[in-house]
């Protein structure tokens, strides 16, 4: 399982990378692999505002349906599009072209509180 050393973790299995004061978000390697086959992407709305924690899209496999939790409060700035016609990229490259979204978030620090790539790995070796 991979977990990139360059991004923070949530708990439920979501990484957020900062990038020029955004914060990219998608599911980790760990959470497709459970998810098996993914199906379909409800991406959220651009410019709606997600709270720390909250809803922020849904993702269908052929095992389940999953919410996606933000990891960060603030606004959607940017969806990934593709994830419309092409669910299964959260498959076959969740920490590249499978992101979701883009969070501009509203506490930019808020990041640094996520899991850490190591603290990340432990919790997924539990």
């Amino acid at each position: 399982m991979k977990v990139p050393e360059d991004r923070r973790y949530t708990k439920d299995h979501e990484w957020a990378l900062l990038e020029e004061g955004r914060v990219r978000v998608g599911i980790t390697d760990y959470a497709q692999d459970a998810l098996g086959d993914v199906v379909f992407v409800q991406l959220p709305e651009v410019g709606a505002v997600v709270e720390a924690g909250g809803q922020c899209s849904e993702v269908e496999s052929t095992k389940s349906v999953s919410e996606i939790y933000a990891p960060v409060a603030g606004t959607i700035a940017e969806v990934n599009a593709e994830l419309d016609d092409s669910p299964q990229l959260l498959n076959e490259d969740p920490y590249g072209g499978g992101w979701i979204c883009v969070i501009e978030p509203s506490d930019p620090p808020a990041v640094d509180a996520l899991l850490d790539a190591a603290a990340y790995t432990a919790l997924t070796s539990t």
